[in-house]
C-alpha cells in the first residue's frame, strides 16, 4: 500500500474515534501452580489504572472499565507469592483473559516478604535454567519477528536463526533437527510450511500466534519431561476461546489474508470455541515487485480450531475441561526455472531444474484437564498428526552452439529439453499419547510423573537418476533410494521432583527414559536430570543443572539405500540400525534484578555430544550439520562413533515494559565442534562463534490511540565451508564438499537492521461495543544487506558449477488488522 493511502485510511479511521475514554474488561482466573485448583480470594490489583478485585469462589475475576493501553498487573493472596505481570496490553476490540498460576510459600505467614514472580520465567515449575516463557505480545513486538514463535526465540541469548529464507533457529551451536515442538503435551511434526523431511523449520509458520497462551522455551538441562531433544524445546500452549462475548478478528498483510472468530458456545456451561483461517495472498506482493526469492509464487494455507468444554464440577470444586483441537496446512510451490529469466535469483530451489513441491501438516487432539482435589491435577492429551511431502524434478537440458556452450536469446537460456530426474514422497502418521499427575507432597515438595507414547506409520519412495559424466549426455538408470512401509513407536515415561529445601534454595530432580523400537540399539533407560535454584540476597538468584539428553534420528534416514532395484535384500538398509544421539548438558546461570523492571542474566553452559552417526568409511560426514536446508542427506553406511562439544557464555539485559519502553540486549560467545569418522576435529556449519541482537521500542501513548516504534539489529558470525569436489558435485547435481578442508572456510558475518512501526487506534467508549484497528509495517533487513546464503549447484555458461546465493535483500511486510 502507498503511504499515501496509508496516511488516508488513518485519518479516515481517526474520524470515527468516540468522544470517551475507550475501555475493555479484564478478567480470568486464579489457580495454585502445581495442582490447578481454584485460589478463592485472590487479590487482582491494575497498578497502572488503580483499579482491583477479588477472585470469587471459582478463582475467576472480572474487572470492566480498564482503560486501553499497556498495564501492570499484580495478583496476589496470604500465603502464596506475588505473580506481578507486566506489559498487559488492553485493547478496545478484544477482552483481555488472563490465566494466572500462584506458587505457595512456604511460610505461611503475612510478615515474610517474597519475591514475585514476573514476566518471562517459565510456567514450567521443574525448569531451573536456559528457559523462558513467551507471551503473543512478544511474538508481535520484536521487529523483524514476523508473528512467529522461532523467528521470535532467534532474538534471546544463545539463539540465532539459520538464514532469512527459513525460520530454523540454531541453540548453542546445534543443528536445528534438534528442535522438538510439543502441543498441549504432545510432539508434533514440523510446523511450518514447504517443510523438508529431517527439519523442524521453514519459510512461513504454520503455527498461529493468535490461539497461543503464554508458552515456554527451552534452550538447555530441559526438565525429565521433555526427551528426544538435545538441542531446544517449544512447549506450546493453546488458549481457549472468549466464553462469554463473540469476537472476530480480520487481517490483511503480506504473509496472508486472514480472519479468527470465538466466543462462547453455551453461556450457561462455559463452553467456548475459537477457529483462524490464512490464505497467502504473495502472488499481489509479487506483482508489485517485492523481492520474495523466487519468482515462482508459493500457494499455503493454514487453519486452527479450538472447543473448549468445562466439565460439570463435584462438591463445589473445579470440575476441569475436555478440548477438542486440530492445527493444520498445506502449501505448494512450483519453482519452474524453464519459464524465468537467466538473472533470476532463487534461494528455494537448485537453477537447472524445473521443480513441483507440495507438503501438508497436520494435527489434531483431545485434551482432559482435571485438579482431582486440592493436591493433584491430571492431564490427558490424546492426539493424532501427520506430515507429507510430494516432489518431482525435470533438468533442463539447453541448446548449444558449435562450441559447447548454451545458446542465449532474448535474456533468456534456449531450453532444448526437460527430463524426469526425481520423484519422491514421504508421508508419516503419528498417534501420540501424552499424559501426566502432578501432586503437591506439601508446601515444599512436589511430584510429577507422566508417559508420552507415540506409534509411527511411515511410508516412502524415492526414484532418482544422475549423470553417468560430466558432459551431462547420460543417465544413469532410474534407482529407488526409499521404498518403505512400516509402523515403530516411541515410548518415553518420566518422573520429576520439586523440593524447596528452604525459603531460598529449590531442588529438582528428575528421571527420563527413551525406547524407540525401531531397533534394539534405541535405548536409553535412564536419564537424569538435576538442577539447584538459589535465592540471593539483593534480588539475585545463582542456579545449577546437569542432565543426559537423548535423540532418534530423523526418521527418513534410517530407510535410506543407494538402490534398492539392485536387490530385494532387506541388508541394503545398512542404517536401520542406527542408535540415539546423545549429550550431556551442563549450565550455570546468574540473575539479577536491577530496580523494578531491569534483569541482568548470565548463563554459561558445556554440552558433550557423543553417538553421533558418522560415516563407517574415512570422512567429515555427520549429522550434526544436517537439518538447515531444503534439502535432505543421503550418507552412505553409518555408525554411531561421532562426538562433538559445545561451549560458550550467554548474556541477557532486558528491561520489561514500563514507562512507555523496554530494551533487550543479548549477546553470545560460543564454539561448536565435531569429529567424523576421520577423527579430524572441525567447526560445525553452525559455529558462528558469536551473536548479538539490540532490541528497542518505544510506545506513543495518545487519547484514543498509539504509535509504537522500533527497532532491530542482529550481527552473527558466518557459516563454515570448504571446497567443493566439482566432479562429484557434477555427477549429483548438487554441492558435494571435499573431506580435506572441510569447513576451515568461513561466510562472512551475518548483519541485518530491522524496523517495525505500529499504529493502533481504539475505538468505542463505555457500553459500545469496541473495535481496534492496528497498521503495522515491518521494514526487514532495512539497509539491504546481502548477507550469504549458501553455495549452489548451478552450471553457469564459464563453465564454473558453484554459485553463491544471497539472502533476502530489504523486504517490507505490511499488515492492517481490525478486532471487532
Amino acid at each position: 500500500m502507498k503511504p499515501p493511502y496509508t496516511l488516508l485510511l488513518l485519518c479516515s479511521l481517526s474520524t470515527q474515534l468516540a468522544l470517551g475514554q475507550a475501555t475493555q474488561t479484564l478478567r480470568g482466573r486464579v489457580v495454585d501452580k502445581e495442582s490447578k485448583f481454584p485460589l478463592v480470594g485472590a487479590t487482582i490489583l491494575v497498578t497502572t489504572a488503580d483499579k482491583g478485585i477479588v477472585a470469587d469462589t471459582s478463582g475467576t475475576f472480572r474487572l470492566a472499565g480498564v482503560p486501553v493501553g499497556r498495564h501492570t498487573v499484580k495478583v496476589s493472596l496470604v500465603g502464596y507469592k506475588d505473580a506481578l505481570l507486566n506489559d498487559i496490553i488492553i485493547d478496545a476490540g478484544r477482552e483481555k483473559i488472563l490465566d494466572v498460576e500462584l506458587e505457595e510459600e512456604i511460610r505461611q505467614l503475612t510478615a515474610v516478604t517474597v519475591q514475585a514472580q514476573r514476566t518471562g520465567e517459565a510456567r514450567n515449575e521443574m525448569a531451573v535454567v536456559s528457559a523462558r516463557q513467551f507471551s503473543v505480545d512478544e511474538t508481535n513486538r520484536y521487529a523483524g519477528s514476523r508473528g512467529e514463535p522461532a523467528r521470535m526465540a532467534s532474538n534471546f541469548a544463545g539463539v540465532q536463526g539459520a538464514d532469512d529464507s527459513r525460520n530454523d533457529i540454531v541453540i548453542r551451536g546445534n543443528s536445528p533437527q534438534g528442535v522438538l515442538w510439543r502441543v498441549d503435551g504432545v510432539s508434533i511434526p514440523n510446523p511450518n510450511h514447504f517443510a523438508i523431511a529431517g527439519t523442524s523449520g521453514g519459510p512461513v509458520s504454520i503455527i498461529n500466534n493468535r490461539y497461543l497462551a503464554n508458552s515456554d522455551f527451552f534452550t538447555g538441562a530441559f526438565p525429565a519431561e521433555f526427551g528426544n531433544t538435545i538441542a531446544g524445546a517449544f512447549d506450546l500452549k493453546l488458549r481457549n476461546g472468549n466464553n462469554e462475548r463473540h469476537e472476530k478478528m480480520l487481517q490483511f498483510g503480506f504473509l496472508g489474508t486472514e480472519a479468527m472468530v470465538e466466543g462462547p458456545l453455551s453461556k450457561k456451561s462455559g463452553a467456548s470455541y475459537l477457529a483462524t483461517y490464512r490464505y497467502a495472498n504473495l502472488w499481489l506482493f509479487s506483482k508489485l515487485g517485492i523481492d520474495i526469492g523466487t519468482q515462482a509464487v508459493p500457494a499455503y494455507q493454514d487453519g486452527f480450531f479450538r472447543l473448549n468444554f468445562p466439565l460439570k464440577k463435584r462438591n463445589g470444586e473445579s470440575g476441569g475441561s475436555l478440548a477438542l483441537w486440530a492445527l493444520g496446512g498445506t502449501s505448494t510451490i512450483d519453482i519452474l526455472i524453464s519459464q524465468q529469466e537467466v538473472k533470476d535469483r532463487n534461494i528455494f530451489g537448485q537453477n537447472d531444474r524445473d521443480q513441483y513441491y507440495t507438503s501438508r501438516m497436520g494435527a489434531a487432539g483431545l485434551t482432559y484437564t482435571r485438579p482431582l482435589n486440592r493436591q493433584t491435577f491430571l492431564k490427558a492429551t490424546l492426539a493424532v498428526s501427520g506430515n507429507a511431502q510430494d516432489a518431482n524434478h525435470d533438468y533442463l537440458f539447453l541448446r548449444k552452439d558449435g562450441s559447447g556452450n548454451p545458446l542465449v536469446q532474448n535474456s533468456r537460456y534456449v531450453i532444448d529439453s526437460l527430463r524426469p530426474i526425481l520423484d519422491y514422497r514421504f508421508s508419516e502418521v503419528c498417534y501420540a499419547l501424552s499424559t501426566y499427575v502432578n501432586h503437591k507432597l506439601s508446601a515444599r515438595a512436589t511430584i510429577k510423573a507422566g508417559l508420552n507414547t507415540d506409534l509411527y506409520h511411515f511410508k516412502a519412495f524415492d526414484s532418482v537418476r544422475t549423470f553417468v559424466d560430466v558432459n551431462f549426455t547420460r543417465f544413469t538408470p532410474w534407482r529407488t533410494r526409499w521404498n518403505t512401509n512400516e509402523a515403530f513407536a516411541l515410548v518415553q515415561p518420566y518422573v520429576s521432583y520439586r523440593n524447596r529445601l528452604t525459603e531460598n534454595l529449590t531442588l529438582t530432580a528428575g528421571l527420563n527414559a527413551l525406547w524407540f523400537t525401531l531397533n534394539n540399539r534405541s535405548l536409553s533407560p535412564i536419564e537424569p536430570r538435576l538442577g539447584l535454584s538459589w535465592d540471593l540476597p539483593g534480588r539475585q538468584k545463582l542456579s545449577l543443572a546437569t542432565g543426559l539428553h537423548s535423540q532418534v534420528q530423523p526418521v527418513y534416514a534410517y530407510f535410506y539405500a543407494e538402490d534398492l532395484n539392485s536387490s530385494t535384500d532387506a541388508a541394503q538398509l545398512a542404517n536401520r540400525n542406527m542408535g540415539l544421539t546423545k549429550s550431556w548438558h551442563y549450565v550455570a546461570s546468574y540473575q539479577r534484578l536491577l530496580g523494578r523492571n531491569i534483569r541482568v542474566l548470565l548463563e554459561t553452559y558445556y554440552q558433550r555430544l557423543f553417538n553421533i552417526p558418522v560415516e563407517r568409511e574415512r570422512s567429515s560426514f555427520s549429522l550434526v550439520n544436517a537439518g538447515a536446508s531444503f534439502s535432505r542427506v543421503f550418507p552412505g553406511p553409518v555408525a554411531n562413533t561421532g562426538t562433538g562439544r559445545n561451549y560458550g557464555v550467554e548474556l541477557t539485559v532486558e528491561k520489561f515494559f514500563s514507562n512507555n519502553y523496554y530494551f533487550l540486549l543479548t549477546g553470545s560467545l560460543f564454539d561448536a565442534k565435531y569429529k567424523g569418522s576421520d577423527g579430524v576435529l572441525r567447526n560445525t556449519d553452525f559455529n558462528g562463534r558469536y551473536a548479538f541482537n539490540a532490541l528497542f521500542a518505544r510506545e506513543f501513548a495518545f487519547r484514543r490511540s498509539s504509535l509504537t516504534l522500533g527497532f532491530k539489529y542482529t550481527a552473527t558470525g558466518g557459516r563454515w565451508y570448504g571446497p567443493v569436489d566439482e566432479r562429484a558435485s557434477r555427477l549429483n547435481q548438487e554441492v558435494i564438499f571435499q573431506n580435506e578442508g572441510r569447513n576451515t572456510m568461513q561466510f562472512a558475518p551475518y548483519r541485518r537492521f530491522d524496523l517495525k512501526a505500529d499504529y493502533k487506534i481504539n475505538r468505542g467508549a463505555i457500553g459500545r461495543r469496541g473495535l481496534t484497528h492496528t497498521v503495522s509495517v515491518d521494514l526487514v533487513n532495512v539497509l539491504g544487506v546481502q548477507n550469504i546464503l549458501s553455495l549452489s549447484y548451478a552450471p553457469q555458461p564459464d563453465g564454473s558449477i558453484i554459485k553463491q546465493e544471497y539472502q533476502l535483500g530489504f523486504l517490507p511486510i505490511f499488515l492492517y488488522r481490525i478486532d471487532f
